[in-house]
């Protein structure tokens, strides 16, 4: 995958946390950390939109019905014993 080179600004707070990460063990450089916490939010967006499109869908299916849960558990009952 080619890569490309940016010059990115960070407070002196955030600038230690990749230095303590990296101290730790966690990532061999900056450039690692940085990545790895881009890929992390790409990853958390993909998961928040897929939820949005399942409630989305929901709510476009149409009004709710009553549930009920007696009948439910004794259809479960009578069906697994």
């Amino acid at each position: 995958m080619a890569t490309v080179r940016k010059t990115i600004t960070l407070t002196e707070q955030q600038d230690a946390w990749i230095a303590t990460q990296i101290a730790d063990g966690h990532y061999t450089n900056d450039s690692e950390a940085i990545r790895d916490l881009i890929r992390r939010e790409q990853q958390r967006s993909l998961e928040i939109e897929t939820i949005r499109q399942a409630l989305l869908e929901g709510e476009l299916s149409g009004e709710p019905e009553a549930f009920d849960f007696a009948a439910f558990k004794q259809h479960k009952i009578a069906q697994y014993g």
